[in-house]
């Protein structure tokens, strides 16, 4: 049975506090990067390795599914074994695997790192985590929005810096030695910055739901990444999903029967958990119809389409989305003071609200490079004010000693919905091409079609998020306060894993 012990956040030095913030805004960049270094090369290295299509797309599939699989199982143990230790092992593991990647001539021994890699999904709800116990209450919705905007910058930066390591001809593996190289740096700021303190919950990690949600979430997630290979009617993906809902229902009940859940079952009844991580779902499907649509987009001859501007991947990174990602370092200090100003969740309505009108304007408006780099910049910062508001929106609703769970639960969210939009997006752009030419180029309406899916999973959202069940009485204000000071939850109704042992056993 998990025994929480609340503590209310560490008075450090400025100094510490500024250098912790630093390093975790480092981490931060770091997972972005690791998310989009390796999209533009997928084909340079099944050219190098002399593999087919279908063989390499698992270099980022099983990083999706390593992420999917390890990240609840990172957050919970974060919780029960301290930030520090948990981040530092992440933070090897990555480094191992970027090492094994860059070093790697077979496909077998680069899904190995690639696998590895996908450790680095638990950095942000370990970041998270450390923002609410180190990070003081006047500076900690700030602390969460510039790193919600290294967020943004990090996947644009990575994809300038693999179109500049790779042109010409350049070896992909070039881009792993980078990440082997950015990791080394974010493990030794850890090392030094991140301080070493008691776990926040006593108890033990349930391996036995672990190893179930894992299964579950693999059946989900491959036939998600390769359907449109296997084909949406083919036994191999009806079958996937099917076992999909079946272990989900499972994991589920045992659960309910675990003392010690991975997951309490109370964060799946609470309304606004619930509607965190639809969110989060949605964000993620956002984001990367954003980057892998204008990427798509912007690529296309002119000539034969009679739309796209013909770009290089490297003029695709630099142009059209490294201006978006850069603005995340304008808009940062905004989104801190939306959350301090607004709350959470008027900034989580407000940042889907944005992307609506950003994906609108791609769906209608992309005929010239100035329009499409502006609406890419919208859907940009529409993410980060995303990032920022959900982690304060859970923080209100669970207590200290579930932060790293909860925010690991809702990261899956995003890795689903990241999935979910890559699928979306090729079976949208290979239905009907334009006759007559060499190779397959989709016509432009489907581009617009691709955009106003975002238009319209972002504006439910918003609405969802707006309406969402729940007042903001007295318990909510003090569940507020508490994310922002760190300090115990005043309510204990608001302890998801509340029992009638942890409430003899609760340490004041």
């Amino acid at each position: 049975m998990a025994i929480h012990r609340h503590r209310a956040v560490t008075s450090g030095s400025a100094a510490a506090v500024r250098w912790l913030v630093l390093t975790l805004c480092f981490a931060a960049f770091l997972l972005s990067a690791l998310q989009t270094l390796v999209v533009p090369v997928v084909g340079d290295i099944g050219r190098s390795l002399g593999t087919s299509a279908d063989a390499t797309s698992w270099v980022v599939t099983s990083n999706l599914l390593a992420a999917a699989v390890g990240t609840p199982v990172l957050g919970r143990l974060a919780d029960v074994r301290g930030r520090r230790p948990v981040l530092l092992g992440v933070l090897a593991a990555v480094l191992a695997g970027s090492l094994i990647a860059a070093a790697a001539h077979s496909l077998a021994l680069l899904l190995a790192g690639r696998v590895l890699q996908g450790a680095g999904y638990g950095v942000f709800p370990i970041a998270v985590a450390l923002v609410r116990d180190e990070i003081p209450a006047e500076r900690g919705a700030r602390a969460m929005a510039g790193i919600s905007g290294m967020l943004s910058v990090g996947g644009g930066v990575a994809l300038a810096a693999t179109g500049l390591l790779t042109r010409h001809g350049g070896d992909y593996r070039r881009v792993f030695w980078l990440a082997a190289g950015l990791t080394a740096v974010a493990f030794v700021l850890a090392w030094l910055a991140v301080p070493a303190r008691r776990p926040e919950a006593d108890g033990r990690v349930d391996w036995r739901g672990a190893a179930v949600l894992a299964v579950a979430l693999v059946l989900l997630l491959t036939p998600l990444s390769q359907g449109n290979r296997w084909g949406w009617r083919s036994p191999g993906t009806v079958a996937g999903l099917t076992g999909a809902a079946v272990m989900f229902g499972v994991f589920l009940l045992l659960e309910r029967a675990t003392p010690h859940a991975l997951i309490a079952p109370g964060m799946f009844r609470r309304p606004p958990i619930v509607v965190a991580n639809i969110a989060g779902l949605v964000l993620g499907l956002s984001n990367f119809t954003g980057l892998l649509g204008v990427t798509a987009l912007v690529q296309t001859p002119r000539e034969p389409a009679g739309y796209g501007f013909g770009a290089t991947v490297l003029s695709t990174s630099l142009v059209y989305l490294l201006p978006g990602a850069l603005s995340g370092l304008v808009t940062a200090p905004l989104g801190g003071e939306l959350l301090h100003r607004l709350g959470a969740r008027a900034t989580l309505a407000l940042s889907m609200l944005l992307s609506t009108v950003a994906f609108t304007a791609l769906a209608f408006f992309h005929e010239a490079s100035w329009q499409v780099v502006l609406a890419t910049a919208g859907t940009f910062i529409a993410v980060l004010l995303g990032y920022a508001a959900l982690p304060a929106l859970l923080g209100e609703h669970v207590s200290p000693a579930d932060t790293g769970i909860v925010n690991s639960v809702n990261s899956v969210a995003r890795t689903v919905g990241s999935a979910l939009a890559s699928a979306l997006l090729v079976a949208l752009l290979t239905r009907d091409h334009i006759p007559g030419l060499p190779v397959a180029v989709p016509r432009d309406h489907q581009y617009t079609v691709v955009f106003l899916t975002g238009a319209g999973a972002t504006s439910f959202c918003a609405l969802l998020v707006a309406l969402r069940p729940g007042t903001a009485g007295p318990a909510r204000v003090r569940a507020a306060r508490s994310w922002r000071s760190g300090k115990a939850l005043l309510d204990p109704a608001l302890d998801t894993r509340r029992t009638p042992e942890t409430d003899r056993c609760r340490t004041r």
